[in-house]
């Protein structure tokens, strides 16, 4: 079994990015929890962060060719980018939506989630975890398909 991990604009900034928001965790930090949860699993992820909106469009649309699933978090384009969520629905690839912090309490326009809808699920506000209870209900879902 095989997912991509998707992460959004501005991701690549964790650690120093707002800490009281999204914590003192570097990208890098989030994945080497990933990967480990991923090896008691017995499946490998693919890492892929972009700023630019076609680059992870792209990735969405590759994934189709070798992936199981992608677990995602689009950033700010989870609230505007009506294309991500369209190449989800295209590749038809199980996705649970993942953010670090809890998006519905936040400013209201992050309430709205565009690519929610086409997820199998959303998880957000646990931090890090976030990302290991997204992947494990991801592989969960996978497993039981």
């Amino acid at each position: 079994m095989k997912f991509l991990v998707l992460h959004g604009p501005n991701l690549n900034l964790l650690g120093t990015r707002e800490p009281g928001v999204y914590g003192a965790q570097t990208l890098d930090d989030i994945n080497q929890s990933l990967e480990k949860l991923a090896a008691g699993f017995g499946c490998s992820l693919i890492f892929f962060q972009s700023n630019s909106e076609g680059e992870l469009i792209n990735a969405i649309q590759g994934a189709s060719a070798d992936c199981d699933g992608i677990l995602m978090n689009p950033a700010a384009y989870t609230h505007t980018s009506i294309a991500i969520r369209d190449a989800l629905t295209a590749v038809a690839l199980p996705c649970v939506e993942v953010h670090l912090s809890n998006i519905h309490s936040r400013e209201s326009f992050r309430h709205k989630s565009l690519t929610a809808p086409v997820a199998i699920g959303q998880i957000c506000g646990f931090g890090r975890d976030s990302y290991l209870l997204g992947l494990r209900a991801l592989f969960n879902h996978v497993k039981s398909a």
